[in-house]
């Protein structure tokens, strides 16, 4: 099962899928960002910031 390496809260596989990065490591989740900053994880690693 997939979790937030951030606040351990289990995710969804597609959750996964979309916002893991290049390690399959979810560094913000719905439980402990806001939809926003989830988004932004996502635009910097995929600038490869």
């Amino acid at each position: 099962m997939p979790k937030c390496n951030h606040c351990d809260a289990h995710v969804s596989e597609r959750f996964a899928r979309v916002f893991a990065d290049e390690y399959g490591e979810i560094h913000a989740c719905i439980s402990c960002s806001a939809n926003a900053g989830i988004a932004e994880v996502a635009r910097d690693r995929a600038r490869g910031t």
